[in-house]
């Protein structure tokens, strides 16, 4: 770096969102559909969660992974969402440095916690498929608990030393990031110091936690096995094909030609979609999932019915 440039570098101390400025006149629109989006990934998700803990049926380590993914889900979407909706409302649409590394370290916790949670998913599968006799003692209730956690330290470390490189990174000008959030190629872009060592550390996390759950379809030893895995877990590899062809395009192309709707819409799909569809694809092939799901639904509209009855018989008493 010469003596010049060196010079020219500013202390950034916040950055402005570009994300959907393109399309100024449908800010409205875009909250909204935003908004129901972000609604019905709260509500499907908790439906998911309360059903596999109120349903008997559901208490298996297959459904307490996806209970687990459901609370993961929740969290992902929030540490996006909610921001880019205040900022549809806002002219400068602004994050302090402080709270964009914040964001990053929150968006590649759930990322690669997601990833590993898959991958343990995954191998519950394997176990069932190919050694059923000794599921019960291989997948017990330690080993799911041990699991659950073990995704959630990966991640942790995995997003600790992410966010460590960027916060090293020295940022010049201009502060503006073409995007609707936070995230490390973004901040690489703005930097002008060496990137390398992110650049590294951003292609062995997609190689290792990115890839990690293809890895147990992949060793199930016989053609029939497969048939099979692929049969039975047809919802589990529709999920993993979305996040993880979204999340590896994302994270692996700090160096290819930049275009904002392109990107924006990658990002969408990675950040937004993707948690929304997971209770819907979990569901739709899950016969067990939707017994639960109406049992939980006739007990919310019975609860809701003897509510607004004992709100009226209450209400014509004092009258």
């Amino acid at each position: 770096m010469t003596p010049f440039e060196m010079n020219n570098q500013t202390d950034v101390t916040e950055f402005i969102f570009l994300g959907f400025s393109n399309h100024p006149k449908l800010q409205g629109l875009f909250f909204l559909v935003f908004l129901i989006i972000y609604l019905t990934t709260l509500l499907g998700n908790m439906f998911i969660m309360t059903a596999t803990r109120i349903s008997l049926a559901l208490h298996t380590p297959m459904y307490y992974f996806l209970s687990n993914l459901s609370f993961l889900d929740i969290c992902y979407t929030s540490t996006t969402i909610p921001v880019m909706l205040v900022n549809f409302f806002r002219e400068k649409k602004t994050i302090s440095y402080e709270g964009c590394l914040s964001q990053i370290f929150f968006l590649v916790t759930c990322a690669g916690t997601e990833c590993v949670l898959l991958a343990a998913m995954a191998y519950d599968r394997y176990v069932a498929i190919c050694h059923p006799l000794q599921y019960p003692v291989l997948m017990s209730v330690k080993v799911c608990v041990f699991l659950v956690s073990g995704s959630w330290l990966c991640g942790l470390v995995n997003s600790v030393t992410h966010t460590v490189l960027a916060a090293t990174l020295t940022l010049c000008g201009p502060n503006q990031i073409s995007h609707f959030l936070c995230d490390i190629p973004l901040l690489l872009k703005l930097s002008c110091s060496d990137t390398s060592l992110n650049d590294s550390m951003l292609h062995v996390a997609s190689a290792t936690i990115g890839l990690s759950p293809c890895l147990f379809t992949g060793v199930i030893p016989s053609a029939q096995g497969r048939s099979k895995a692929f049969s039975t877990c047809a919802s589990h590899l529709t999920v993993v094909v979305i996040f993880f062809g979204t999340a590896n395009f994302n994270y692996d192309r700090t160096n290819i030609g930049y275009n904002l709707d392109m990107d924006i819409l990658v990002s969408v799909f990675f950040c937004v979609i993707t948690p929304m569809f997971n209770p819907i694809i979990y569901s739709l092939r899950n016969k067990e999932v939707k017994g639960a799901l109406r049992k939980l639904a006739r007990e919310l509209v019975n609860n809701l019915t003897l509510f607004i009855c004992r709100i009226l018989r209450n209400w014509f008493e004092w009258c």
